[in-house]
């Protein structure tokens, strides 16, 4: 069984930085892709990084480029966010997502398998 479960969101002040973790459990983590996404308040759900299953190979929303960084950890099994420079659009549950090959990918429903997601609050 696949469990993906993600922490260290919480509530920053705009300019502000937080690192997101998600732990994998239940496929050979170093095989696969994975991603985040978010979802804002009345928003769809959006891409945000992806990573593929070495870690030499990134893609990010234009939205985030620059400020925000992807990497995994294939010995602790997990995927992290590092985000900086928060923005009040940045608001969002973050969630890490894995797929079943090894190539990063921004279309969400290439993933199969998802975290429950972890609230980000950038405030003004």
């Amino acid at each position: 069984q696949v469990q993906l479960i993600e922490s260290g969101g919480g509530l920053v002040q705009a300019g502000g930085s937080l690192r997101l973790s998600c732990a994998a459990s239940g496929l050979p983590f170093s095989f696969y892709a994975m991603g985040w996404f978010r979802q804002g308040p009345g928003k769809d759900r959006e891409f945000v990084a992806t990573i593929d299953w070495s870690g030499g190979v990134t893609a990010y929303a234009d939205s985030v480029k620059e400020r925000f960084t992807i990497s995994r950890d294939n010995v602790k099994n997990t995927v992290y966010l590092q985000m900086n420079s928060l923005k009040p659009e940045d608001t969002a549950v973050y969630y890490c997502a894995q797929r079943s090959v090894s190539r990063p990918e921004s279309d969400p429903d290439k993933y199969d398998y998802w975290g429950q997601g972890t609230q980000v609050t950038a405030s003004s």
